[in-house]
C-alpha cells in the first residue's frame, strides 16, 4: 500500500479563544488497575503466553450425530405409536400394503404402554432376505415386562423403506381381506335326486 502524507496546517489561536489543552488526561480515558488473575484457573495452571495475549481456545469439531440404520429408526416409531405416544396416521406415508390396517388394529390396546417409565427399544436385529426388504425382530423394555415385536420393511421404486407387516408377541392383526360371498358348488342338474 501506499503511504498517503498530509500536511495539517493550525492558525495560531487567538487573544479571545483560550488554548487547547494537551495533557493526556483530556485525549485519553484514566486508567483504572486490573486484578491481577491467573487465566483460568489457579496461578501456573493457564497456559502461558506473552503478556497480554489470551490462549487460544481448543479447535471443536462439532460432528453430526449418527443416523440410525432404517430397521433401528422404523422400531423407534412403531414403539412410539403402539406405546400411545403418537397416534396411527403418524405412520401413514410410512407404511404399505396391510401394515397401516394392522397397526389401526393393535394400537387402540397400546400393547406397549407401561405405568412407569417410557418403553425402550433394548435391541433391535434383522435379517435381509432380498436386496429390497428386511425383516426385523426387536425387543421391548416395558416396566419389568420384555416384549417382542417383528416387521417387515421393504424398500419402494423412490428408494424408501416402507412396513409392510408387524407383528407382536401373542398379538397378531388379522387384516380381513373383502372377498365376495361364498358360492355353493354347483351340482350338475342329472346329479340331483
Amino acid at each position: 500500500m501506499d503511504a498517503i502524507t498530509t500536511t495539517r496546517t493550525t492558525t495560531p489561536p487567538t487573544p479571545s479563544e483560550p488554548a487547547p489543552s494537551l495533557t493526556p488526561a483530556a485525549t485519553t480515558r484514566p486508567r483504572t488497575p486490573r486484578p491481577r488473575t491467573a487465566p483460568r484457573g489457579p496461578a501456573g495452571t493457564g497456559p502461558r503466553g506473552s503478556a497480554g495475549s489470551r490462549p487460544e481456545a481448543p479447535s471443536r469439531v462439532r460432528t453430526r450425530p449418527r443416523a440410525l440404520p432404517p430397521h433401528a429408526l422404523f422400531a423407534e416409531r412403531l414403539l412410539a405409536v403402539l406405546s400411545g405416544e403418537r397416534p396411527v396416521h403418524w405412520m401413514l406415508g410410512m407404511t404399505v400394503g396391510e401394515a397401516y390396517e394392522q397397526l389401526v388394529q393393535l394400537a387402540p390396546e397400546t400393547p406397549f404402554r407401561s405405568l412407569g417409565a417410557r418403553p425402550v427399544l433394548r435391541t433391535c436385529r434383522f435379517h435381509p432376505p432380498r436386496t429390497d426388504a428386511v425383516e426385523v425382530c426387536a425387543t421391548v423394555a416395558t416396566g419389568e415386562r420384555i416384549r417382542a415385536m417383528a416387521f417387515r420393511l421393504e424398500r419402494g421404486a423412490d428408494r424408501r423403506w416402507r412396513c409392510a407387516a408387524v407383528e407382536l408377541d401373542g398379538l397378531h392383526a388379522r387384516v380381513e381381506t373383502r372377498s365376495p360371498a361364498p358360492v355353493e358348488p354347483r351340482v350338475p342338474a342329472q346329479a340331483r335326486p
